[in-house]
């Protein structure tokens, strides 16, 4: 049944460079499936507008043709296909493809090429992207008169769309869609030479620090927080951290200056794939009832599974993340001796840094006992490690809003966490309220504070009714996406 809210359906085409299952390097890939379900779930008419990468490439005389426009300067032709009627009865939406083989028909990663580099023509593949969406945006006409009252683009790959929306406008003198922002994370800002600006439309009004420039370069991220109507942030206390240094990235004084119009909203997740009572991926299902024996199970599943002794009265932690130093995972390693001073175990699933995949595996075979780490990623073996770990470790140094924390809390995995955006928002510290505690967090962000924040877990882990509360208030938490989507709607009306 479709539940619309406070008013009518609203119109809403979301642009974004990924979204899972189809392509999803991180968080922006999950996100874009899940937002826009839970909008077409509470009854809004729902577009999503991605790159046909290679992987999407659409079979001649599948889907469904809805605009095709020749080559003309500075774009090369392009097309838009409506991927069918399978995608909107499986998920509530339409999903439409951008087609433009010179730019998209690529493997593997959406934004690198295959040593690891940015592809050279990424400025001209993003804005393309944005001007594709914006021609769809009913200036004057969009696919079968589908003119959207709202157009929700996601992170610099879409920093250009607000803008070009505007320039666009005012070139018809007819009234465009309102544009609504969302920093999914202000490291990545999108920087090109300002030289490039004739060839991605830019307007010369907008190569000033009033507009897109940002130290002598195009910020394509700057361009969105400069000229979309509304700006939200994943998390409220990213919404603040952003505002100033260090996480501000530069744009501080600019965010700070649009306060007004800058929301935090809090991401969900999706229950129906991050679910221990219904997962199949997992050793044994579980739910509050079976908690117990089904961690056990699944714990030693996953002990056997990375080679680790099947020790239950070892404290399992589980870590899966991208391996940088903005994840922390520094930290842990500096912490090591620590956690096998506890006697703990630890498994780490994820790719990164070279560096720090190759302390890992040193620290894997200095002590194979305790450590076990899988380089890469693998889908099962994150859900397995979020039900078979007894806690999970997210230490990242910045983390805009984080899932993982939620989907660990799901699992009846108490996260230690350090406090800050989504992952402050989301996890309730033992020593700050006991009786609806979730986890542990810590303040600075430094090895020091992580090893006081696991000796307290492990102190709470030894005594196994406290434990018990901790899984408990966590698998009680909603962390679904129709709150998120529900303030989403709130932010679309107040800009229609």
């Amino acid at each position: 049944m479709l539940l619309h809210t406070d008013g009518p359906p609203l119109r809403i085409l979301f642009v974004t460079p990924e979204c899972a299952p189809w392509i999803k390097t991180g968080g922006l890939g999950d996100v874009s499936l899940a937002l826009p379900r839970a909008l077409a779930a509470l009854g809004h008419d729902v577009k999503l507008l991605m790159p046909a990468y290679g992987e999407l490439r659409t079979p001649p005389g599948e889907g469904r043709l809805l605009v095709r426009h020749a080559a003309a300067h500075p774009w090369p032709a392009w097309q838009v296909v409506d991927a069918g009627d399978a995608v909107r009865e499986e998920h509530g939406f339409s999903l439409l493809l951008l087609d433009c083989p010179e730019r998209y028909y690529r493997p593997g990663n959406p934004y690198l090429d295959e040593h690891g580099r940015d592809h050279a023509d990424n400025a001209q593949r993003f804005a393309l992207l944005a001007h594709a969406a914006a021609s769809l945006s009913g200036i004057p006409q969009g696919p079968q008169g589908w003119h959207p009252q709202v157009v929700h683009g996601n992170d610099w790959p879409c920093g250009l769309l607000p803008g070009y929306l505007d320039h666009y406008a005012r070139g018809t003198g007819l009234p465009r869609p309102a544009s609504l922002f969302t920093v999914h994370n202000l490291a990545f800002q999108g920087l090109f030479p300002l030289e490039l600006a004739p060839e991605l439309a830019v307007p010369q009004a907008w190569l000033q620090p009033q507009g897109a420039e940002f130290w002598g370069q195009l910020s394509f991220m700057k361009a969105g927080l400069r000229f979309a109507d509304l700006l939200t942030a994943v998390s409220p206390t990213y919404a603040r951290e952003i505002q100033l240094e260090p996480l501000g990235f530069g744009l501080q004084d600019l965010l700070a200056s649009r306060a007004g119009s800058l929301q935090g909203i809090l991401n969900g997740i999706d229950p129906a794939v991050w679910n221990p009572a219904t997962d199949t991926l997992i050793a044994r299902r579980y739910d509050l009832d079976t908690l117990d024996a089904g961690k056990a199970a699944n714990k030693a599943a996953l002990q056997r599974r990375m080679g680790l002794p099947e020790a239950p009265t070892s404290m399992l932690l589980g870590m899966v993340s991208r391996l940088t130093e903005q994840k922390g995972v520094d930290l842990v390693l500096d912490r090591l001796p620590l956690l096998l001073e506890l006697g703990a175990q630890l498994v780490v699933l994820g790719s990164g840094d070279p560096a720090l995949e190759q302390r890992l595996r040193e620290a894997a075979a200095a002590h194979p006992l305790h450590v076990a780490v899988k380089i890469g990623f693998d889908e099962a073996l994150a859900h397995q490690v979020e039900a078979g770990a007894d806690a999970f470790l997210m230490p990242s140094r910045f983390e805009p809003c984080g899932l993982n924390q939620m989907y660990s809390q799901a699992y009846g995995t108490p996260p230690i966490v350090h406090a800050t955006g989504g992952l402050a928002d989301s996890v309730v510290d033992l020593e700050e309220s006991p009786r609806t505690a979730t986890g542990f967090s810590f303040g600075a962000d430094d090895a020091e504070a992580l090893g006081q924040a696991l000796q307290r877990a492990h102190a709470a882990w030894l005594q196994p009714q406290t434990w018990r509360n901790l899984q408990r208030n966590g698998m009680r938490r909603d962390f679904s996406w129709q709150a998120s989507a529900r303030a989403y709607v709130h932010a679309y009306r107040t800009l229609t």
